[in-house]
């Protein structure tokens, strides 16, 4: 059997073959690369694997595979997710189980991975049970994200799913209602009630909750501005919320 082709970056596997031997081997992959306008009978193959198990890929110019490994990818470059994931069907009977209020976060397109790591730091110290998030369009959680987290992303449940809208209404159905944190409403974060099962959902750094998954929530909140600025960081915006929980519930 070919080994896997490694650089400095453990996480990281280049080459046709080794690619499909790590999905066939049911890893954890944060993204798969493939070079625009690549052809062939193996990355036929490799790319219909890729859809069959819904792995997030993106075509991309040979230039930026290149500047990832001088060795022969083919046009092909697999990042291992540093983390293993969770299901939030598996996650949400286990905490009822367990007799506890249902405390979760979903983080909405947040593609920042420092701002990822540093809210993942601090929903585990808050109690989050797990954090969900979209299969595409997120931040790879890496080596720097673990380490942003200062280990967190190994001790909390994290949830990757490919439908946000079908995991988010599953959420609703068990009881817990949707907290949306934006601007663009009035009424303030501290003034709502957030002992009962809840779900935080935070938003994309540059726009915010999108409109779909906004459209979910039952309830919507706003951390009032007192400067000239509209908004707070991402990380700091869901550490001031998830500690309102905190103080709520103690």
């Amino acid at each position: 059997m070919q080994k896997h082709k490694r650089i400095k970056n453990p996480n990281l596997i280049y080459g046709i073959r080794p690619v499909m031997e790590v999905i066939n081997e049911n890893k954890d992959i944060d993204k798969i690369l493939l070079q625009k306008g690549a052809r062939g009978d193996m990355f036929r193959e490799l790319f219909q694997l890729i859809r069959e198990r819904n792995i997030p890929f993106q075509y991309v110019p040979i230039e930026r595979l290149n500047r990832f490994t001088g060795g022969n990818h083919q046009g092909v470059i697999c990042f291992i997710s540093s983390v293993v994931y969770q299901s939030v069907y598996d996650i949400i009977p286990m905490i009822y189980e367990d007799g506890k209020v249902p405390f979760l976060l979903y983080l909405d397109k947040i593609t920042d991975v420092r701002n990822v790591g540093a809210i993942v730091r601090s929903a585990e110290c808050a109690g989050v049970h797990a954090i969900i998030i979209p299969s595409t369009h997120s931040a790879q959680l890496n080596e720097d994200a673990v380490k942003t987290s200062s280990g967190a992303l190994h001790k909390i449940p994290i949830c990757r799913h490919d439908n946000p809208k079908e995991v988010l209404s599953y959420i609703k159905e068990c009881g817990i209602i949707l907290v949306g944190c934006t601007e663009k409403v009035k009424e303030l974060f501290f003034e709502q009630n957030y002992t009962q099962p809840l779900c935080l959902v935070m938003g994309n750094e540059g726009v915010g909750i999108s409109p779909e998954i906004l459209s979910l929530c039952n309830t919507r909140v706003r951390i009032p501005m007192m400067g000239s600025l509209e908004s707070l960081n991402v990380s700091v915006a869901t550490g001031i919320m998830l500690f309102e929980v905190v103080k709520q519930r103690l």
